[in-house]
């Protein structure tokens, strides 16, 4: 990796195997695995796929569903390790791509907060003095103390979103998260990306809108059926990209 780069993947290859056979019960999976009856189907979600992004730069992914984009944005972010190949990442990172999936939905929306920067590895002292700003921006004081099963899924993202970006990342992963809630808040996620990206946050991120991609990115990669098809200016790529399908 050059001085100026804070992510690569060098021929990065994941796959899965899918079960071919419907299995019930652990005990079930077990015996099928001591008589060698479980079969597999092998997906391969990104194939031999080599991409450098430098610092600063808002770089955009991509392609049809099924692609490989999500499952690439994972692998930037540490969720999932390549079968082959290697991932590197210099700084810190903050994933927006399942908004709130690591909430305990039994909890309060306060206790969520706490529960989730405990986890993202800040102290009590940090998150209290943060919480405020976390609540304004997701507008839920009226629901700070209701138990987040009883959200709506607009309701659960924005916390997500809120929690998510309170602290400024060196590396910003973004799933098609920019259509969170009604329009006002959509805004709101817009400018404070903007104000990430304005300060020199390195951002990866996927929209099914090209528009998007050409606004806020750089550069984009096309990606089909898991390997890479092309890599350049956004505008660029986008245009192709549209004149194939």
């Amino acid at each position: 990796m050059n001085d100026n780069s804070v992510i690569r993947l060098d021929h990065v290859t994941m796959k899965y195997n899918l079960s071919k056979d419907r299995v019930d019960s652990i005990k079930e999976y077990v015996i099928k695995l001591m008589k060698r009856q479980l079969f597999y189907d092998e997906f391969i979600a990104v194939k031999d796929v080599s991409l450098e992004i430098s610092k600063g730069e808002v770089f955009g992914l991509v392609g049809l569903n099924g692609a490989g984009k999500s499952t690439l944005l994972k692998l930037v972010a540490g969720v999932i390790k390549p079968t082959t190949g290697t991932v590197s990442a210099k700084g810190t990172i903050a994933p927006l791509i399942e908004l709130g999936a690591g909430f305990d939905t039994e909890l309060t929306a306060r206790e969520n907060v706490f529960m989730n920067g405990a986890v993202m590895g800040y102290s009590v002292k940090y998150m209290k003095e943060r919480f405020e700003q976390i609540i304004d921006f997701a507008e839920l004081w009226e629901f700070v103390d209701v138990p987040i099963k009883n959200f709506s899924s607009g309701m659960h993202a924005r916390l997500g979103f809120s929690v998510a970006t309170i602290v400024k990342p060196e590396i910003l992963i973004v799933d098609e998260i920019l259509g969170v809630g009604d329009y006002k808040f959509q805004q709101k996620c817009n400018d404070r990306i903007k104000e990430l990206m304005s300060d020199g946050t390195t951002v990866l991120m996927v929209s099914h809108s090209s528009d998007i991609i050409e606004e806020y990115c750089d550069r984009a990669a096309w990606l089909e059926k898991g390997e890479l098809k092309d890599v350049g200016p956004a505008r660029e790529i986008c245009e192709r990209y549209l004149s194939m399908q």
